[in-house]
């Protein structure tokens, strides 16, 4: 190999090891992930993870009566949004 195709591979190289790393850190996390997934479907808990499995359940049930309301309070703001331009195009409308 000539120098020139050294001196290029070089800088190529160390800049590929942080993104390699961070790739294999990732991808450890993923499968992290998905072990601790697969115990929790076979029932296999941590100590107060079933607990905590509880709070989790409660907070999502919380989460989406709180979006349900906001989904409410939205379409009313559409719909008074709307009357009030079909009110202004109509003839006469102030």
């Amino acid at each position: 190999m000539d120098r020139q195709t050294l001196a290029l591979l070089i800088p190529i190289t160390a800049m590929m090891i942080p993104i390699v790393a961070i790739v294999m850190a990732n991808m450890h996390k993923i499968a992290k992930l998905r072990v601790d997934e697969a115990r929790v479907r076979a029932g296999a808990l941590p100590d107060g993870g079933l607990a905590e499995l509880d709070a989790v359940r409660g907070e999502m049930d919380q989460l989406r009566h709180e979006l349900a309301e906001v989904q409410e309070r939205l379409d009313f703001a559409e719909r008074l949004l709307a009357q009030r331009h079909d009110h202004e195009r109509l003839p006469g409308g102030s």
